[in-house]
């Protein structure tokens, strides 16, 4: 029941958000904003591909622990492009409230992606064990929660001073995705019914990618 749940839940995900974003940079028009938006949205659903899809295919077949060092590498590249994604979501809060310095918040962004990237690519995550540390799945992800806690402030300020409803929520979708993936890292592993805060955490991105489009087809009229 898990497998088939699971795996119908991630290819309607897969396939809504890259063609939502393939949708968005065909109909952006040169808006850059939309374009990146997009952009954003194909990273995500590519990225999140190379760890679902194999997953989905060791929960139909023989079970995961047959696919670990696959559903790592997958985990790997996961990581790098979720990081990617916090990066062109700063570029879509510059361009949509058209930010022209700031210029030590773009240093902070792109100090605590790097960091997060080489943190991720070192060989200590031994992405391809079963047994993978617990201390580097957390050392990893403290510069990801802080990039993260970033976007939710600059998103959260902005919203308001402009008085932009449309995006009034980006904010919260960026804290419930942290909300439900910060237990998971901890506890998935000695707990694994807790992964299935996956599944609300994948459901806040889809609200953000959603919130991009809604405002596009606001924008266009399309």
């Amino acid at each position: 029941m898990q497998a088939i749940f699971e795996t119908l839940f991630d290819i309607v995900y897969l396939i809504s958000v890259i063609t939502i974003g393939i949708t968005m940079v065909i109909r952006s028009n040169g808006n850059r904003q939309y374009r990146l938006f997009g952009i954003m949205a194909i990273i995500l659903g590519a990225g999140d591909a190379f760890h679902l899809v194999p997953r989905a295919v060791a929960l139909c077949t023989t079970g995961l622990a047959d696919y670990t060092a696959v559903l790592g590498a997958g985990k790997l590249v996961t990581s790098i492009t979720m990081t990617i994604f916090y990066v062109i979501l700063y570029h879509v809060w510059r361009t949509r409230y058209q930010v022209s310095n700031r210029h030590a918040v773009t240093a902070a962004v792109y100090l605590l992606a790097a960091v997060r990237i080489l943190l991720c690519l070192c060989p200590q995550n031994a992405w391809l064990s079963a047994s993978a540390p617990l201390r580097w799945d957390i050392y990893r992800n403290i510069p990801f929660a802080l990039l993260g806690l970033l976007i939710i402030l600059l998103f959260y300020r902005s919203t308001r001073k402009s008085v932009d409803d449309p995006f009034r929520p980006m904010w919260l979708t960026i804290v419930l995705s942290f909300g439900f993936y910060i237990p998971v890292v901890l506890w998935a592993d000695t707990i694994p019914v807790v992964g299935m805060l996956m599944i609300p955490k994948t459901l806040a991105y889809v609200w953000t990618v959603l919130i991009g489009y809604r405002s596009m087809q606001q924008h266009t009229g399309k």
